[in-house]
């Protein structure tokens, strides 16, 4: 798999999160697939969408900024702007077995509204 095709799953990966495709982002998982965030430590893929997965009709669009591929990692960074207005910039690191993605690391960044940075509580 070169570095274009997994730029292409990540960007595929957030399509199907915004079309709210369960059995998309299902299928582009390893079996032994593990999602970190603050929240949450090295859920495995039953755990990950039982705690996780949640209707996304609230996203009115990603902007992927950049990917950056090396080997069998990638970084991506985005924003997600929700349809009340309210947006966060995530920073997720992706490594992959194959042609699938076997570990997802999720960076949460600020979030904003209407162009303004939203003060989070210390």
């Amino acid at each position: 798999m070169t570095a274009r095709d997994k730029a292409d799953t990540i960007r595929a990966l957030f399509a199907a999160y915004l079309a709210n495709d369960r059995k998309r982002v299902e299928n582009s998982f390893t079996a032994d697939f593990r999602f970190t965030s603050p929240y949450d430590d090295a859920l495995d893929k039953a755990t990950y969408f039982a705690r996780c997965w949640k209707n996304s009709d609230w996203i009115a669009r990603h902007e992927l900024e950049r990917i950056f591929v090396q080997g069998s990692e990638a970084f991506a960074t985005y924003l997600c702007v929700a349809k009340d207005g309210k947006s966060f910039r995530n920073t997720e690191f992706f490594t992959f077995w194959g042609d699938k993605i076997s570990g997802i690391d999720v960076y949460f960044g600020a979030a904003y509204q209407n162009g303004r940075l939203l003060q989070q509580a210390r």
